[in-house]
């Protein structure tokens, strides 16, 4: 089994990379659009800009995630790549994100520090086969400044400045805003779930 570290110039690619090794798993980052058609399981991760997510349009890498998620192949989008999961950011108007998920990606109210960076907890909503054996009020850790909207398909909220999506399920495809890579045996736990899934 091999899973696909998708790279397009967004960082935080080694952490998640050194992760999964440390879990015995098959990654490679690459930003080869064949290679991503053929992985067993993908990860979109990334840090920054939401405009830097236009890479992925210019590369055929668009199309081969969505190819890829048409075949149900698993997909994890984490911290930039969760938000690109959904319609557009204010971050950079104008700029379409994948679209599995309704909304746009906002910015903190100014009335709280941002970005949001450190240890918060999360609310579980239901079950979850991402967030199997971690428990109600878990911590993980966040960077971030733009967030999502909580969706129906949310698995985990959390509050800051008000309530916003901290993860999201449907069928195969999972989005997380904080970093499971950082996360100590939460993010361990959680990679793990990912890992398993059958291909």
């Amino acid at each position: 089994m091999t899973i696909a570290i998708v790279d397009y110039g967004a960082g935080n690619l080694t952490s998640v990379k050194k992760a999964l090794d440390s879990l015995g798993q098959e990654a490679v980052i690459t930003s080869d659009a064949e290679v991503v058609s053929r992985a067993d399981k993908l990860i979109v991760p990334g840090v920054g800009h939401f405009a830097a997510t236009s890479a992925l349009n210019c590369t055929g890498l668009r199309e081969s995630i969505q190819r890829a998620i048409q075949r149900e192949t698993p997909f994890l989008g984490i911290c930039l790549g969760m938000q690109w999961m959904f319609d557009n950011s204010s971050e950079a108007p104008g700029l379409a994100g994948l679209g599995i998920f309704s909304g746009e990606c906002t910015h903190f109210p100014a009335e709280v520090k941002a970005p949001h960076v450190g240890w918060n907890d999360l609310a579980l909503t239901g079950e979850s086969r991402l967030l199997r054996g971690i428990p109600q009020n878990a911590f993980v850790y966040f960077t971030h400044s733009y967030r999502v909207p909580v969706v129906e398909q949310a698995i985990a909220i959390c509050q800051y400045g008000g309530p916003f999506s901290a993860a999201v399920e449907q069928n195969r495809i999972f989005g997380v805003q904080f970093h499971p890579e950082k996360s100590g045996w939460v993010g361990k736990r959680l990679l793990e779930n990912f890992c398993g899934l059958p291909c």
